[in-house]
């Protein structure tokens, strides 16, 4: 897979983005490198290798899932500029 001059320029425009000619020659010849090297990654064969959700074997340590804090809705609703029965309120922000 190769990317041209002309698709360079077809996506900044898409994107909004202001490219001059020697920033298109610059990031064609980067995203040429990384096809390349994309290309080379998916010749790797993989059949014989699991799946796996991170590049070390280690677990994620978990603390028990405890309540350390008590009721605190109290003391947050006294911190809130505006608050009527137990609620906060604020702004609208969708008309």
């Amino acid at each position: 897979m190769s990317i041209n001059k002309e698709e360079i320029k077809k996506i900044a425009h898409l994107a909004r983005i202001n490219v001059s000619q020697t920033e298109v020659d610059q990031v064609e010849k980067k995203l040429v490198g990384i096809l390349a090297l994309i290309e080379k990654m998916q010749k790797v064969n993989t059949n014989s290798i699991e799946p796996m959700s991170h590049a070390l074997d280690i677990n994620q340590p978990l603390r028990e899932d405890k309540v350390t804090a008590k009721d605190i809705r109290d003391k947050s609703l006294d911190l809130a500029p505006h608050s009527e029965q137990s609620l906060f309120i604020v702004p609208q922000v969708i008309e």
